[in-house]
């Protein structure tokens, strides 16, 4: 008889349960089945047939070789580098072994006495030197000039002053002498020349000198070439934080004031009591100040002063240089030194009155970008067009 069922009954949670289990175990089987299908196509399980002994010890042995051979080869790949430099170095040490071989014996052979350069100079009397100034520095305390420079070695160089030869010195081997004035110089204006005793052979460059009434440590030493002068010796203008370091007559007219004294605050220049103009100190503590003064007569007593000024103009320090005006040397140029916060506008205003013609100052030096300068660069100012 059949049962039937009537109205809903509920079914037990074992055979749900029994009945996921066994959907579970069901794909999993597909699955398994799918996976051994895919790769035995590709004959991934499927065993190797045994080999004979003799072809199984011939191929232990052949892949035993092969392995040495990848083993080799990784050696080779991993210290290529250092074995390289290993045999440079050694070669390397070989031909530095030779070599020392070879100059070692070219030294015994080719040693000469000391006096190289003075037999050179004997046996070439002909060859004409040119003597020149190493330095020339006055004496602060008692006034002496000493002079040293070069010549040729084992000659004789005179010392002219103001056109009269004062001295004549004995160069050593290496072409030095040195040249001290015994007695002070009085205060005035020197012009100092060398000449080579034996060939009359005059220096290119003179020095000029000049000494001070109100001291010698107010004197000034400079070397004046064909591009322009130098000061060897200038005097030490110096009250407390102001110190000018430079000044700068041209003979445009235009006096240019350099030195260094407190960031930011203002320093002025007057000569003879007439203000000339007023700059302000840069943040690197440098400042540089050109005014027009006209013609300065030489001969003429001349007194410089210099002041710095606090925030409410107050005078704080002050320097005054009095000087009697030498005779101009000529020189179509000057040269500057640039200092830290410098630019060629400032440096063409001091110097030629206007700033627009930095454009001068950049060509004569080759300055492609105007913009860029360097402390410690020097300058060829362009006095003349």
């Amino acid at each position: 008889m059949a049962t039937t069922t009537i109205g809903k009954t509920k079914r037990s949670t074992d055979e749900l349960i029994n009945e996921a289990i066994d959907r579970q175990q069901s794909w999993l089987e597909k699955r398994r089945k799918l996976t051994r299908a895919f790769l035995k196509r590709f004959n991934f399980f499927s065993k190797k047939k045994e080999e004979p002994k003799a072809e199984k010890k011939t191929a232990s042995v052949a892949v035993k070789a092969e392995e040495t051979t990848d083993k080799n080869r990784n050696v080779l790949r991993a210290y290529w580098f250092p074995m390289t430099c290993a045999v440079i170095v050694i070669i390397l040490a070989i031909i530095v072994m030779f070599t020392r071989g070879c100059c070692s014996n070219q030294t015994v052979i080719s040693a000469v006495p000391e006096p190289v350069v003075k037999t050179s100079f004997r046996n070439n009397p002909n060859k004409h030197y040119t003597p020149s100034f190493d330095l020339v520095r006055i004496d602060e305390k008692a006034g002496n000039i000493m002079i040293a420079g070069r010549n040729a070695p084992m000659s004789n160089v005179s010392i002219i002053i103001n056109k009269k030869v004062v001295a004549t010195e004995h160069a050593n081997q290496n072409g030095e002498f040195v040249y001290l004035q015994k007695e002070p110089f009085a205060p005035g204006n020197y012009v100092i020349s060398l000449v080579d005793a034996n060939t009359n052979v005059k220096s290119k460059d003179s020095v000029f000198v000049y000494i001070s009434e109100r001291g010698y440590k107010n004197s000034v030493s400079l070397l004046m070439t064909e591009n322009g002068s130098r000061v060897l010796q200038a005097p030490k203008l110096i009250d407390g934080d102001l110190v000018v370091s430079k000044i700068d007559y041209l003979d445009t007219g235009r006096i240019v004031v350099t030195g260094r004294a407190i960031p930011r605050l203002r320093v002025s220049l007057s000569l003879n009591g007439e203000k000339l103009g007023v700059a302000r100190v840069s943040d690197y503590r440098n400042f540089g100040l050109g005014a027009d003064v006209g013609e300065l007569k030489p001969g003429k007593n001349y007194e410089l002063q210099v002041r710095l000024h606090d925030a409410t103009g107050r005078t704080v320090a002050s320097v005054k240089h009095s000087f009697v005006m030498p005779a101009m040397t000529g020189d179509d140029n000057t040269f500057y030194t640039v200092r830290r916060g410098d630019c060629l506008w400032i440096i063409a205003r001091n110097f030629l009155r206007r700033g627009v013609l930095f454009t001068m100052i950049a060509e004569r030096n080759n300055i492609e970008n105007p913009d860029l300068i360097f402390p410690n660069q020097l300058l060829q100012i362009p006095l003349k067009k």
